[in-house]
This record gives structure tokens, C-alpha cells and sequence, in this order.
């Protein structure tokens, strides 16, 4: 379903977030217009190549549930794989039901090659859609293109 073989670029490792990574997720996160009032450094993953962040991804914790969210490769390391390698990571450090919210048909795809599937709001868990409820309303109102997804494995 998705590539299995990704291997990180020479020079980079993959690790858990420090509190030293704080200021460079949130850039990161700003750069790719993400909603940056939910970022706690302790839940994410990072990937560094030669002392700098490249990329970024979180697992946020709900009752019940977990958002995979924060999702950002810097824009000169795309299309290398890092992004899904940075998802299948945190798919395999998930221990509750996963779920996403992503903007798009092109982020939709891209989720479903992991085994995420769209949702409606209506089947969200209600931790999320406490979360989730202004997405839904940007959806409905202004037509958004939000899209809710769960992973499912295989």
C-alpha cells in the first residue's frame, strides 16, 4: 500500500523531539500555514540532517484516540520519501485509533496510500470532534475542502 523500502538521506536521523527543537517546530509548522496553537514539542517526531530540522509530525493525545497532526517536510527536502517515512513512524508509535484532518484531495490520497480511510464528522470519537467541530463548520459553510480520515490497519 505504501512504499516500504524508504531509507533516510545520508546525515539525517529520526528521533523524538527535544525541548531544543521547540522554536525550529514551530517554524516549520508556520511555514506550512498550520495551525500552530497545539504544538507541544514532547509529543513530536522530527527528522534533523546535519544539526537542522527538516521535518516534523506529532501525535497528539485525546481520550480515547490520537491525531496524527503538525505534519511538515521543509520545502528543499520534499519529494525525497521523508514525509512518508515521518507518517509510517508515526502510525507504528500510535497506541490508541488514529485519525487525521487534512485539507484537500491531493493530502487525502496521499494519507489513504497508508491505510487512512475518510470518516464523517458523525464518526469521529468525541474528543475529536470537540476538536474538530470548526473544521466541520468551515466545511459546511464555506465548502473548505476538509477531509477526516482514520487509519485502519491491515
Amino acid at each position: 500500500m505504501y512504499p516500504k523500502n524508504l531509507s533516510l538521506p545520508s546525515g539525517c536521523i529520526l528521533r523524538r523531539a527535544t525541548s531544543a527543537d521547540k522554536w525550529s517546530i514551530i517554524s516549520l509548522v508556520l511555514s506550512a500555514k498550520l495551525d500552530p496553537t497545539q504544538l507541544r514539542w514532547q509529543q513530536f517526531f522530527v527528522i534533523e540532517c546535519e544539526g537542522k530540522l527538516i521535518a516534523c509530525g506529532q501525535l497528539r493525545n485525546f481520550l480515547g484516540a490520537q491525531e496524527l497532526g503538525s505534519l511538515v517536510v521543509a520545502p528543499t527536502w520534499r519529494s525525497r520519501g521523508l514525509g512518508s517515512l515521518l507518517t509510517q513512524h508515526l502510525i507504528t508509535q500510535a497506541t490508541e485509533p488514529l485519525y487525521l484532518e487534512c485539507l484537500g484531495e491531493q493530502l487525502s490520497q496521499f494519507y489513504s496510500r497508508f491505510g487512512f480511510v475518510p470518516v464523517t464528522f458523525e464518526n469521529l470519537p468525541p474528543s475529536l470532534k470537540r476538536k474538530f467541530r470548526v473544521s466541520q463548520l468551515a466545511k459546511r459553510l464555506v465548502k473548505v475542502p476538509v477531509v477526516f480520515m482514520q487509519y485502519r490497519r491491515e
